[in-house]
């Protein structure tokens, strides 16, 4: 059905999770869940840059999975849970991401910084206390031009012990 649906343009309904709250929305055959995302929902963390699912700017949590949004149609999401940078923060007090990112400076001009920030989560989650050379990789598909990435890094680390504190298994 789904490669029907781009091939004849039809429009379809779209039903997902974003950020916990359930979202029922049109949509174009073929459009990108960025634009969904940003356009019709009013998201605007994540932002559109390359097209070409290289610099991370436009990440979301698809399942828990980072996805560059300017290159996933948004019909791909139906039925799934999405996380935009906008939903880590909780009942008002910012995610401990979010926290360490602004504590560590790992954030200058702010373009990259969502999509940094969920890439840390989905890395934290999968590799609760990752290594340099770990969190390199976690990042990898993230691209800064402003921090030189050290201070990125250790917003990841500092990001990894605040939510193992948090989770019970302080250091």
């Amino acid at each position: 059905m789904a490669n029907e649906t781009v091939a004849t343009g039809q429009r379809t309904q779209l039903k997902m999770t974003v950020n916990g709250k359930p979202v029922d929305v049109e949509i174009e055959s073929r459009e990108m869940l960025l634009d969904v995302v940003r356009d019709r929902l009013g998201l605007t963390g994540a932002k559109r840059s390359c097209d070409l699912q290289v610099c991370g700017v436009c990440t979301l949590l698809v399942d828990g999975i980072p996805v560059s949004s300017c290159c996933t149609l948004a019909y791909e999401a139906d039925g799934k849970s999405v996380e935009t940078v906008e939903g880590l923060a909780r009942f008002g007090d910012l995610h401990p991401i979010q926290q360490s990112f602004i504590d560590k400076g790992a954030l200058q001009c702010g373009f990259c910084t969502s999509g940094m920030m969920l890439a840390t989560k989905a890395l934290l989650a999968e590799n609760p206390h990752p290594t340099v050379d770990e969190i390199k990789h976690g990042l990898a598909g993230n691209i800064c031009r402003c921090t030189g990435y050290w201070n990125i890094i250790e917003a990841v680390e500092e990001s990894a012990r605040r939510l193992a504190t948090e989770n019970g298994g302080g250091e």
